[in-house]
């Protein structure tokens, strides 16, 4: 019986800091954005900068990033 003036004080004081816990994640807002980190790890990131930047630019109609102009 001596146990429960210890344990019911502790165990309140437990529930007390995983509340504030919580609501200062929640406040912070950690809880904003659920779904995107499950996202970016299906989208696929296997090129470089530099295929990025030349795809880019033939997108934009233009040469090769670092093709020499005088090549012919």
């Amino acid at each position: 019986m001596e146990a429960l003036y210890l344990l019911i004080p502790l165990s309140v004081m437990l529930v007390a800091l995983a509340v504030w816990i919580f609501f200062g994640a929640a406040e912070s807002g950690q809880f904003e954005d659920l779904e995107g980190p499950g996202m970016r790890i299906l989208v696929d990131d296997d090129r470089t900068d530099a295929d990025a930047a030349c795809a880019a630019a033939q997108r934009r109609g233009g040469e090769r990033v670092g093709a020499s102009q005088d090549a012919g």
